[in-house]
């Protein structure tokens, strides 16, 4: 009991455990009849992010906040997904099981290896090969051939080529020279952008050329070549409407979904029932009627957290989201080397866009594309690689501090 206050209470990770026993003893009580499975479940999941919490505080890896926020909003979606279909709530538990242990490898790799800056042409490779087998071999799921299949399990390269990228532009801003000219580096970027396009992946192109704008507006001083690929973005956009069907439909659609809101506007129309159906304080977990929504344990689940636990839930999460991003920013600040730096605010600037891009889809606030709600939707790839993506930033956390320490001693 003395090890148990000493390790759990007066820590944040207080707030993390009575949030995972209030959603699992309410999905025990609600949702039941007292299916004693769903306490299991909770127990589980609390333990194994207790110890993890446990490990980055006693082997002092830097930013203790960083897994803690990934960890409350992964139980806001592993209750979610349990009150939506039992099994997809044990899979995802599962599968944080494995992210979990994937961060850490991932901390300690991007620690131990030091030539990551030097691997920019591993970087472009990999991320063509993905693109290759994909097309060689990928599936087509909701109108964009980028899953690939292996028996009963399916993952989405996209999710590995996310890292790809980043680390691609990290190495290019500090040795921009290895590609000879500012214009092969652009032609690689809409090399990745244009194969996106062509799966008919237009959330993954939309999310590639937010963070590959917003990091080339911070480093490149001409504001012509700046203005040019904005021009380019708005081309590809334009191309897309008027030559792919999918492209067409969603944008009409965002435009005026209630004038086929039987067919292609039912499932935005839908979702924007069930958030007003939630009010301001929700129905209750387990107590909506989310099922009415298709795919809402993946692109959805957003609108089912608002309907049961109203906007105001749905607030929380997005403040989590904040806090999430701003942490990120304030790693990035803390770093003086480039690759690095770029790496922490790739990341940082990844899950905050394609946040917007979820959220602000299902809120009709932009047209709809098919990119998950980090950490919160079902699927295992992207867990896994947002769980890589973090480690690696808790890794970064940890120069950061390792960094302000040196500057300290250097003053002193």
């Amino acid at each position: 009991m003395f090890l148990f206050r000493k390790l759990v209470l007066g820590r944040p990770i207080t707030i993390l455990i009575f949030i995972n026993l209030m959603f699992f003893g309410l999905l025990f009580l609600m949702v039941g009849p007292y299916d004693r499975s769903i306490l299991v479940a909770g127990v589980l999941l609390t333990l194994l992010m207790v110890v993890c919490y446990y490990l980055i505080i006693k082997l002092d890896m830097g930013d203790q906040y960083i897994f803690l926020i990934i960890s409350i909003l992964t139980s806001l979606g592993v209750a979610m997904l349990y009150r939506l279909n039992p099994v997809y709530g044990f899979r995802q538990i599962t599968w944080f099981g494995i992210a979990a242990v994937l961060y850490f490898m991932a901390y300690f790799l991007f620690r131990w290896i030091k030539l990551w800056d030097k691997g920019i042409y591993v970087y472009i490779a990999g991320s063509i090969l993905l693109f290759v087998v994909t097309f060689a071999f990928g599936t087509t799921v909701k109108g964009a051939t980028n899953w690939i299949r292996i028996g009963s399990f399916n993952f989405q390269p996209a999710e590995a080529i996310k890292l790809f990228f980043i680390f691609m532009l990290a190495a290019y801003f500090k040795y921009p020279e290895k590609l000879k000219n500012t214009y092969v580096f652009l032609g690689i970027v809409y090399l990745h952008i244009i194969l996106l396009t062509l799966q008919r992946d237009m959330g993954m192109a939309m999310l590639f050329f937010g963070v590959f704008i917003s990091i080339y507006y911070i480093y490149q001083t001409d504001i012509k070549l700046f203005l040019y690929n904005i021009a380019a973005a708005v081309t590809i956009g334009t191309f897309s409407y008027f030559t792919m069907n999918h492209v067409r439909v969603r944008f009409d659609t965002w435009l005026n979904p209630w004038k086929d809101i039987a067919g292609r506007g039912y499932q935005i129309t839908q979702s924007l029932f069930a958030i007003a159906a939630g009010g301001f304080f929700g129905s209750g977990l387990g107590l909506g009627t989310p099922g009415y929504i298709p795919e809402v344990h993946t692109d959805f689940i957003f609108s089912a957290i608002c309907e049961e636990l109203g906007i105001f839930g749905g607030i929380a999460v997005v403040l989590l989201y904040f806090i999430m991003i701003y942490r990120g920013f304030k790693i990035t600040l803390m770093i003086n080397e480039p690759f690095t730096k770029v790496v922490a605010l790739g990341i940082t600037l990844t899950y905050s866009y394609q946040t917007f891009i979820i959220i602000g889809g299902v809120i009709k606030l932009i047209p709809l594309t098919g990119v998950t709600l980090p950490f919160v939707s079902y699927g295992g790839s992207s867990l896994i690689s947002a769980f890589v993506a973090f480690g690696i930033l808790q890794a970064l956390s940890k120069k950061s501090l390792e960094g302000e320490e040196f500057v300290e001693l250097e003053q002193r």
